[in-house]
Order: structure tokens, then C-alpha cells, then sequence
């Protein structure tokens, strides 16, 4: 990555049914990447569908946010799943969202784990190469999104893939470099201002200040902002503001 550049994503796409979540198209006139659900931890046919058009008319990168099948839990919740399921559960999602990515005049171009599933192949060897198998067998050529020195970015070097480091602007981390677990006092952060900093912080000097107020290194391709954090909207045009008015620009990590 150069210094000057950045991506910013955001995960859209997962309201389902009457339940609206979060403002989607506001928050696609600030990124330029979209982590669009597949259906397995949230979002419905009707509302990908939607959110894939809305971002290929904005010129917005999609990306498949794939989960654990665990729609009640919001993909929050950690499931043993055996490998070849989850290799099959990936290809199935991604294969989804691809349908609607093309039908609005555009292709799901990276893949990014959600949720617990997220946190759990930044070390579970199994499940990790289980992703990146996945993705290999879909398209050798797409990108995984992931926590940088994550088992998953390692797989997906070993296997030829593009690993993109990301940050999370709007979470706590931990001194080791981890997200604080969202059931921790001040895991998720709400100050619009001081996330806007830290998102500067992070690309500009690749550093954040964990929970106990040590500085831990970072590595971003992309800034991440929680589509269903409170005041999302607002968090991603003020980190886009501060990221511009510190010089960088803000482009999508993929073409």
C-alpha cells in the first residue's frame, strides 16, 4: 500500500424482510467498497439485489461478506463447522450475490468473512484454508479481505490469492492486534470525532491505541466502518473527510 491511498468499506446489504438496518444508500455515497451480506447471516434476494444496484450505479466495489448459515445470531456466534461444509458454504454464498452483482452490470469482486466468522479464521487453521479454499475454486484472481497476520491472509498468500489488510475504524482492538469481543465494555465505538482520528492515525501513521492504551501497528489497505454501528453514516463521511483533508486518497483496493 501507499501511504497515499486507502480504501473504505463498509458491510451493507442486511436487512431482511420489514427489518431495515442501518441506511445503505447514504453509507454508498461514502465508500468505495461494499461488503454486500449473502443471505446466511442476514440480508434477503430483494435487498441484495437492491444493494448491488445501488453500488454498481455509484461505482462501488462489491464484495461478498460471507457467514456461518446463522441468521438468528447474526453471524455473531462461532459454529464448528466440518471444512468441506464450509468451503461449499462460501462457494454457495458467493455464487449468490454474483447473480445479482451481474444482473446489475458488475461482478462480486473481493470476499470478506463476517462476523464470527470473521474473528475465528484470524487463528483457526481449518477454517481459514476452508475460506481460501473456496475463493481458489470461484476465482483464483479475487481478493480476500481479512485481519492482517490473520490465518486467513496466510492462506490465501500460500495459495497464490491476494490478501488485503484492513482496519476497523469504529472497533476497539485488543494489544495484540484483535478486535475486543462486541460483548466487552467499549468494543464498538460512537464518538463520529475520534473515530474519524483513528481512521487518520491508521493509514497515515499504522498505528492504533488498543483498549489499554498501548500503541499497536497496523496494516490497511482498506478502513472498515460498520454499516449497523450507530451514526454510521456520519462516521463514514467524517472519516472520509478527515482521510481527504490528510492527503489520502480514497479509492477502492480493487479495479
Amino acid at each position: 500500500m501507499t501511504s497515499g491511498r486507502v480504501d473504505l468499506n463498509s458491510d451493507l446489504g442486511e436487512s431482511f424482510g420489514p427489518w431495515v438496518l442501518g441506511d445503505d444508500a447514504a453509507v454508498l455515497a461514502e465508500v468505495t467498497s461494499a461488503n454486500v451480506a449473502c443471505g446466511f447471516h442476514a440480508g434477503d434476494p430483494t435487498t441484495l439485489r437492491r444493494t448491488c444496484a445501488q453500488a454498481a450505479a455509484g461505482g462501488v466495489a462489491i464484495g461478498a461478506q460471507v457467514s456461518y448459515p446463522d441468521l438468528v445470531g447474526f453471524g455473531r456466534r462461532f459454529m464448528d463447522v466440518p471444512a468441506p461444509e464450509l468451503t461449499d458454504a462460501v462457494l454457495y454464498q458467493v455464487g449468490a450475490l454474483e447473480a445479482f452483482a451481474r444482473v446489475a452490470g458488475t461482478r462480486v469482486a473481493y470476499v470478506k468473512p463476517h462476523g464470527a466468522l470473521y474473528n475465528a479464521v484470524v487463528h483457526h487453521e481449518t477454517q481459514a484454508a476452508a475460506v481460501v479454499d473456496a475463493v481458489h475454486a470461484y476465482d483464483p484472481d479475487l481478493p480476500v479481505l481479512g485481519l492482517p497476520g490473520s490465518a486467513l491472509l496466510r492462506h490465501a498468500h500460500e495459495r497464490g490469492l491476494r490478501g488485503v489488510p484492513e482496519a476497523f475504524a469504529d472497533r476497539a482492538y485488543t494489544p495484540q492486534g484483535t478486535l475486543v469481543p462486541r460483548d466487552t465494555p467499549g468494543a464498538v465505538l460512537d464518538d463520529v470525532r475520534e473515530v474519524a482520528r483513528r481512521a487518520v492515525t491508521m493509514v497515515t501513521e499504522r498505528e492504533v491505541v488498543a483498549i489499554d492504551g498501548t500503541g499497536v501497528p497496523v496494516e490497511a489497505e482498506s478502513v472498515c466502518v460498520h454499516g449497523d454501528t450507530p451514526n454510521a453514516v456520519a462516521m463514514a463521511a467524517a472519516i472520509r473527510s478527515a482521510l481527504e483533508a490528510a492527503g489520502i486518497e480514497i479509492r477502492a483496493f480493487v479495479s
